[in-house]
């Protein structure tokens, strides 16, 4: 099935039906797009293909099928230009370990074209990063900021981040938060960035796709998931009432059941309360898997 979240403009990234088999795990037609100006959250458990796509839509692998756009250009990352406009931060930031972060800067300006070492020079020191001891005694959390200041400082207009808020502490994590929601500022800037951590893509992102064994359970718009979908604590005898195709997902509270269900018209008599999405992708993921 194809989800398209579409709408605002032109489509930072567009992936049609791709697929990618390994021996033992398969990305199976998954289709999503990301508009400008905004950020799509990529939730998944591990190995459920996040990186795998990722790496897709960086030309890193190739697929076996379907079309992947990146401003519009199929497989547009295989030209020098279009990847000085796309900054990249995977969950390990690899840079020299000798080097200090001036030195670091230096080197970047000889790799990028449009390397600005004065918003490298401002970055450094809004988020307080040493500029005095080498990479190589970084903590991970300065490790992960000076990656997102180097995609960063060449003025790239698509951020891509797999799982670059893994490991991180709470107020690290929401400066990083912070940036991304002020890069999206620009609306012909985009962000794909990748999570266990859900809260923040909740917290950040303007769209969540939902990434299950290799296959895309959902990619929708944030609030809409609120719209469509909620939560109700009931009896046993009321939960019975509820027509099954309304049911995402349910447990059993040793006094009632607590479901994740569709909000139609059939259960709006019910009490339903908002559900947030790691809820809602955990109770998907179950239900995929019955």
């Amino acid at each position: 099935m194809e989800y398209d979240v579409g709408g605002r403009g032109m489509n930072a990234i567009a992936v049609r039906n791709v697929c990618k088999a390994y021996q033992n795990f398969q990305l199976d037609h998954v289709s999503l797009t990301l508009p400008e100006g905004t950020i799509l959250g990529l939730v998944g458990e591990n190995g459920a293909g996040k990186t795998t796509l990722i790496r897709l839509i960086l030309n890193l692998i190739r697929k076996d099928e379907g079309e992947i756009q990146v401003f519009g250009k199929p497989d547009a990352l295989s030209e020098p230009a279009i990847r000085e406009e796309v900054g990249v931060v995977l969950d390990e930031v690899c840079l020299p370990a000798p080097m200090k972060a001036s030195e670091i800067g230096k080197m970047m300006g000889m790799i990028y074209q449009s390397w600005d070492s004065t918003v490298y020079d401002r970055l450094l020191s809004n988020l307080r990063i040493p500029t005095d001891k080498p990479f190589s005694d970084f903590s991970r959390g300065n490790k992960m900021k000076l990656g997102i200041v180097c995609a960063l400082s060449h003025h790239p207009k698509l951020l891509i981040l797999d799982e670059a808020t893994s490991g991180l502490d709470p107020v690290v994590r929401d400066e990083l938060l912070d940036i991304l929601l002020e890069f999206t500022r620009d609306e012909t800037h985009a962000v794909l960035m990748s999570s266990h951590i859900v809260s923040d893509l909740e917290k950040a992102c303007d769209y969540i796709a939902f990434l299950h064994e290799g296959r895309l359970l959902l990619s929708e718009e944030k609030d809409r998931l609120q719209e469509m979908y909620g939560k109700i604590v009931c009896s046993r005898a009321d939960f019975e009432k509820i027509s099954p195709g309304d049911i995402i997902g349910k447990r059993d509270t040793g006094y009632g059941v607590e479901c994740i269900i569709k909000r139609t018209d059939a259960v709006r008599e019910l009490n339903v309360q908002p559900v947030n999405i790691e809820e809602l992708f955990v109770m998907m993921a179950k239900g995929d898997m019955k």
